[in-house]
This record gives structure tokens, sequence and C-alpha cells, in this order.
């Protein structure tokens, strides 16, 4: 594997788990306001 590959997957590794939370957390907080939304109707 060459230098620049082994820094493409270090970067897409450390980039991963950030962006699973980051995209989780928004998720969450959607389905969240939808359903409090639904609720008061």
């Amino acid at each position: 594997m060459s230098t620049l590959e082994s820094v493409i997957w270090h970067v897409l590794g450390y980039a991963a788990m950030p962006t699973i939370f980051i995209v989780g957390f928004i998720g969450v907080a959607v389905v969240s306001l939808w359903i409090l939304n639904r609720w008061e109707n």
C-alpha cells in the first residue's frame, strides 16, 4: 500500500466514528421532534 493510500484510509477511519455519532444524534433529534409534533395533535 502506498503512502497516499495509507493516509486516505487513516483519514476515513478517524472520520467515521464522529460522523456516525453526529448522524445518529441528528436522526434521534429529528425522530423525537416528529413524535412530539404528532403527540400534540
